[in-house]
């Protein structure tokens, strides 16, 4: 996993998931550098797991609470531009959102 200030990224390898990376980093800020906030990313079976998490730290020992809100996100679409406009350039679909039949792993 990647750890960027108080975001961690787990399995985000491929080309859209780096995209997807940077989106998250800029719509969920690092908090102040005394903050014990983590929020935490986690691409597992083409779903994207969000955590956000406290933790504790005492000695060699670090005890995470997590405080929520948890939810999954499945990536659609990559578009550049704004969601209004509805001439931006497509960069990336999931296929499998286009093709039913087959049951296989994007990100």
């Amino acid at each position: 996993h990647t750890h960027t200030h108080a975001h961690i990224f787990f399995l985000f390898k491929n080309r859209p998931c780096t995209q997807v990376k940077s989106i998250l980093k800029y719509l969920y800020p690092v908090p102040k550098e005394d903050s014990t906030r983590v929020i935490t990313f986690a691409n597992v079976e083409d779903q994207i797991s969000f955590r956000h998490h406290t933790y504790k730290q005492t000695g060699k020992e670090v005890a995470l609470s997590e405080i929520g809100p948890r939810f999954e996100m499945k990536l659609y679409q990559i578009r550049q531009g704004t969601v209004d406009q509805s001439d931006a350039d497509n960069e990336w679909t999931a296929s499998h959102f286009l093709n039913t039949s087959k049951k296989k792993r994007y990100l």
